[in-house]
C-alpha cells in the first residue's frame, strides 16, 4: 500500500503508509453488520449500499456543521489498517463532540448577546411586525470578537490534542 498525506483534525497533515489516496470516501457498515457489530451509520441518517467498497461522507451535522464519514472496513483488515481506522473514527467523535458543544455554547452566547443589547436600547426581541430583531454589524462584531477571546484557551487546546499526536507518533514504515 503506497504511502499517503492524512488530513488531521484542526488543519494538520502527516504522512501515513497506510491512507492510501482512494479511502477518502466509504463505508463499512454492511461489513460491520454482517459480523455482528454496530454499523457506523447508525443515527447518521444515511447508510451506503450493502456493495460499497470505500468510504461515505455524509451531510454536515445540524449540531456540529461536521460532515460525519463511514468508514469502509475490508474484508480482510489487517491489524495495522484497523487501529488506523479506529484512530481516524475517534478523531472523528472527538472533533464531533467538541464542534458540537462549541456551536451551542456560541448560539446561547449570541442569543444571550443580542437580548442584553436590545433590552439596553429599550428593544424587544421582535419589533411590531414580528421581525426577529437585530443589531448591527458592528455590535455584532464586538460579540464575534468577546466571544473568540474568551474561547482561545479552548481552540488552542484543541489544535493542540488534534495535531500534536501526529508530530510526535513514529511513522510506520511498511511497504
Amino acid at each position: 500500500m503506497a504511502a499517503a498525506w492524512v488530513l488531521r483534525a484542526g488543519g494538520c497533515y502527516r504522512r501515513h503508509p497506510l491512507a492510501s489516496a482512494s479511502s477518502s470516501a466509504s463505508s463499512g457498515s454492511g461489513r460491520a453488520a454482517e459480523r455482528g457489530e454496530r454499523p457506523d451509520s447508525v443515527g447518521l441518517g444515511f447508510r451506503p449500499p450493502p456493495h460499497s467498497h470505500s468510504d461515505w461522507i455524509g451531510p454536515p451535522d445540524k449540531h456540529s456543521n461536521l460532515r460525519p464519514v463511514i468508514f469502509y472496513v475490508p474484508p480482510e483488515e489487517s491489524a495495522l489498517e484497523r487501529r488506523l481506522r479506529e484512530a481516524r473514527q475517534e478523531a472523528q467523535a472527538s472533533n464531533q463532540r467538541f464542534w458540537a458543544r462549541h456551536n451551542r455554547a456560541f448560539r446561547q452566547e449570541k442569543e444571550e448577546f443580542i437580548y442584553s443589547r436590545l433590552k439596553a436600547k429599550g428593544l424587544e426581541m421582535r419589533d411590531e411586525s414580528g421581525q426577529k430583531a437585530t443589531l448591527s454589524a458592528e455590535e455584532m462584531a464586538d460579540f464575534y470578537k468577546d466571544f473568540l477571546s474568551k474561547n482561545l484557551k479552548k481552540h488552542l487546546q484543541y489544535n493542540r490534542e488534534m495535531c500534536l499526536p501526529w508530530t510526535r507518533a513514529p511513522l510506520i514504515h511498511n511497504w
